[in-house]
């Protein structure tokens, strides 16, 4: 079993990311961190980030390794040992979402770690 969350980076979903690592520790499951990646251009902190750049993927990767930190603390605090892993997708949200829960046809970036 996996419990899977999407993160956006926000201030919610870091709340989200608690929520799953807690419920994951509870139930001693796989928790799963994604990432998307949207096909549209964004406007970051001034700068344009064009999807699939570098800009995008170093922010990506910056969002995941945040929510990494923020579900290894929700661990710690119940004194779990459960496996995290994330995925930096691309495409629109629900589809990509969707898609990396079929199976390994999505590309992604997959890193795996265990909380101890």
């Amino acid at each position: 079993m996996r419990y899977l969350v999407a993160t956006d980076g926000s201030a919610v979903s870091e709340l989200a990311v608690e929520h799953a690592a807690s419920d994951a520790s509870v139930w001693g499951t796989t928790l799963e961190i994604v990432h998307v990646l949207t096909p549209k251009a964004e406007l970051v902190d001034g700068e344009l980030v064009l999807p699939g750049g570098e800009k995008a993927i170093k922010r990506g990767e910056r969002t995941l390794s945040g929510a990494r930190e923020t579900a290894r603390e929700t661990i710690r605090e119940h004194d779990a040992d459960i496996e995290i892993n994330t995925q930096l997708l691309s495409g629109y949200p629900p589809n990509a979402i969707t898609e990396s829960l079929r199976g390994p046809r999505t590309r992604s970036r997959k890193r795996r770690q265990n909380c101890r």
